[in-house]
């Protein structure tokens, strides 16, 4: 059944895209709080505050497109299932992406067959985003704080 190598296929460019489309919407989504940070003429803690509604907004957004394309690619035939979900709905695939994109991994649901690779690439990229953002709201902090 999972050796389908069109299905394979099919999950590997969805898979390819989806990263691709959740790099860019990061990389352009701090690059709009860069400066919209610049023209802020505020108090450094809400410049701060700014940054962490901005970061985890992006996040949020890239949960739901990997959710997206989960649920997506579940609509065709033999690339898998959700594993503990009565009936794999959206808001299933969302909540799986939420938990693998934070690599907190409850283990109430799981992805079976190709779809595997979609979530697995999911992880290594929401870590990766992740800790660009620690990165990112570092820098601003460590502005902020300086200016004091």
């Amino acid at each position: 059944m999972y050796e389908n190598w069109q299905i394979n296929f099919l999950v590997m460019g969805v898979t390819a895209l989806t990263v691709a489309l959740a790099v860019l919407l990061h990389y352009e989504g701090l690059v709009w709080l860069t400066r919209r940070l610049a023209s802020l003429h505020t108090r450094a803690r809400h410049k701060i505050l700014f940054v962490i509604y901005g970061v985890i907004s992006l996040h949020i957004f890239e949960i739901w497109l990997f959710g997206f394309a989960l649920w997506l690619l579940l609509q065709v035939a033999d690339t898998g299932a959700i594993s503990g979900a009565v009936q794999s709905n959206f808001f299933d695939a969302v909540y799986l992406s939420a938990t693998t994109f934070t690599t907190v991994g409850f283990g109430d649901l799981a992805p079976i067959g190709p779809i595997r690779f979609l979530s697995g690439t999911e992880a290594l990229t929401g870590f990766i985003l992740i800790t660009w953002s620690a990165s990112f709201t570092f820098i601003e902090m460590e502005q902020y704080w300086r200016a004091r």
